[in-house]
This record gives structure tokens, sequence and C-alpha cells, in this order.
């Protein structure tokens, strides 16, 4: 049985992205950075879940930086840290499964394009064989599977910003969802790492 996990970063006051999308406020962080690198290196590529804006800023990024010259914009801002090489030829080397109405057929090595959120062949997905899927940002498909209780564990990096305003991570679940407390760990930069495990209904 897969799992699906969400990973994020998330203002102190919960937001995933200003208002304008904009991800610049985002503490960067060399040692989160090291311990990504480090798990995505053991455990090597699995699957990942995207809604079509985040599917398309990591294709702007993460093929550019197989090339150590590293020219690619850093959608958290300036800086680019010695682990997004590893981290990089993982996320290239995973499959990469898109949701989206009016995106035509990708080019990104080993993507694919699915027209429908239908949490009947989410629950297949899950019972297939493989490692766990990871979602990143996709607020709106995040939101979606949240609602049909389709996410195992929530990973979310807590920066120490105060946006004021923004686009939230989970909106529109009509019911409450508990979720116990897996890992609470502090950075030196202020953020904060909490991971979450959904419960059953």
């Amino acid at each position: 049985m897969r799992r699906i996990i969400a990973f994020d970063r998330v203002s102190a006051d919960g937001y995933f992205a200003a208002p304008d999308g904009n991800l610049d406020w985002v503490v960067q962080d060399s040692e989160l950075d090291k311990s990504a690198a480090a798990a995505a290196k053991a455990e090597g590529p699995g699957t990942l879940l995207f809604g079509r804006k985040t599917y398309e800023m990591f294709e702007s990024f993460w093929p550019n930086q197989l090339d150590e010259s590293g020219t690619a914009q850093n959608p958290h801002g300036p800086g680019r840290s010695a682990e997004m090489h590893d981290l990089a030829v993982n996320i290239n080397e995973a499959e990469k499964i898109v949701f989206s109405h009016t995106m035509k057929e990708p080019t990104w090595k080993n993507s694919r394009v699915v027209r429908e959120l239908d949490p009947k062949e989410i629950e297949k997905m899950k019972k297939e064989p493989g490692k766990d899927m990871m979602i990143f940002g996709s607020g709106e498909i995040v939101s979606q599977l949240a609602e049909h209780h389709l996410i195992d564990e929530y990973q979310l990096i807590v920066s120490p910003v105060l946006l004021g305003s923004g686009k939230q991570l989970i909106s529109d679940v009509k019911d409450c969802q508990r979720l116990d407390l897996l890992e609470c760990k502090p950075y030196s930069s202020g953020n904060v790492m909490m991971r979450y495990m959904s419960r059953k209904k």
C-alpha cells in the first residue's frame, strides 16, 4: 500500500504562497536541503503528483539543475545549495503525474497528464506496488485529495514569516479532520519541520 505525502513550505500564518503566487519569502535552509537530499538519495526516485502550475514551476527549474552551472532561477530566492544537484537527479528520474484539464502532452521526462482527479482511481494507485507518492505545492489538488481523505501524511516546513495574506494550501474541506503529530523539528534558521499523520475515517 503506497501512501500520499503532501510536502510544502508555509508561512507562520498559514499561507503557502503570496497573493501573486510568489515564493521568495521562503527562508532558505542548508540543513533542510541536506536532509532532503540524503532522504532522496536513500529512497531513490518515486512518484510525484502535481497541479499544472506547480508542475510548470518545477519543470522550469529542476531539469536545469543537472547542469552544474545552475542557471535556472530558484523560485525560493537567490542562492543554490550544493544539495540541489542530488535533489535534481531524484526529481528528474521520478514518475511525474500532473492533474490538468488544459495541459497538452508534457515533454519533461517520465511525465503524464491525468485529466480528472477521480478518488477511486487514486485509491487504485495507492494499492499498486511501489514507493510512496509525494505532492508538492498544488493547493487545489491537495485540497481535493484532503477532502476525500486520501492524504496519509503532511510534511510542512513552517517559515518564520508572516505574510498577512496569500494562498491557503488547503481550502473547502467540508469536515474536520484530526491529525496526529509525528515529528516537530526546529532548525537554526527558524524553520520548523512539522510532520502529521492523518487519522483514518
